[in-house]
């Protein structure tokens, strides 16, 4: 893996909220590298840090300290509207993230310039079916849904995907369903993933390297293999413990 290009990184990036006597330290010094075509899982239990961590990468909030920089480039501060042009978000809630005015296929042309033929390819894909442009979300089961969040984040040429508890709201057939194709995508259009979650047992299947968060510090952090095979901190074990069957 390291002889793959850097696409993203983050260096000693500290977040904290609320007034000055009692402010809250949700980040304390994370670092990272997301390589090329590669994904990277960050695990940790609510209220780690890692939903803010996405927000401080894709620009929605502003680190108190520390670097973003996207292939070499530093953009720390910078707002959504121009780093969605190099990554998109997939949520948890898939329906909420459409319109239910619009129809997918609006939806999906909404601020980006492609044909047809071309919105066909991605929606293909992703597994579906051209049929279902014509739909609204509220029309679609959720893993559809969460796989036209995918298409749509293809569709906007992002060559990172941050996909945030993605499985969560899934039954366990759509949850298998979706992460294979997260894989093929990765497969296929060699874009680099941050995969975000609770589940350790999901992360280490899918994963490539896989980084541990626990109140805003990274615990763990390596290869999946060798976190899982040879944790350091006490915490990642005891998620471990918890997983039945890895």
């Amino acid at each position: 893996m390291n002889d793959r290009e850097i696409v993203l990184s983050g260096k000693e990036l500290h977040k904290s909220f609320g007034p000055k006597e009692n402010r809250r330290h949700i980040l304390k010094g994370v670092s990272f590298e997301l390589y090329s075509g590669e994904i990277l899982g960050i695990v940790g239990e609510s209220g780690s840090g890692k939903s803010t961590l996405l927000k401080l990468i894709c620009g929605i909030e502003k680190p108190d300290s520390g670097e973003l920089i996207h292939r070499g480039k530093e953009y720390t501060g910078i707002g959504p509207e121009k780093t969605g042009k190099f990554l998109q978000m997939i949520f948890q809630d898939a329906y909420g993230s459409f319109d239910p005015r619009m129809s997918m296929e609006k939806s999906l042309k909404e601020g980006v310039g492609v044909s047809e033929e071309e919105m066909v390819k991605v929606i293909e894909e992703v597994g579906l079916t051209k049929d279902l442009l014509s739909r609204r979300p509220r029309h679609l089961s959720g893993g559809q849904c969460q796989r036209m969040s995918v298409a749509r984040a293809l569709l906007g040429q992002a060559d990172i995907l941050m996909c945030d508890e993605v499985t969560s709201a899934l039954d366990v057939t759509s949850q298998a369903q979706v992460v294979k194709m997260i894989e093929d995508v990765r497969n296929k259009e060699d874009v680099s993933i941050l995969f975000v979650s609770h589940d350790l047992a999901l992360v280490s299947n899918l994963c490539d390297r896989v980084m541990v968060i626990k109140e805003g510090e990274v615990v763990d952090y390596g290869e999946t293999k060798t976190v899982i095979n040879n944790p350091t901190s006490e915490y990642t074990k005891k998620l471990l413990d918890s997983v039945i069957d890895i």
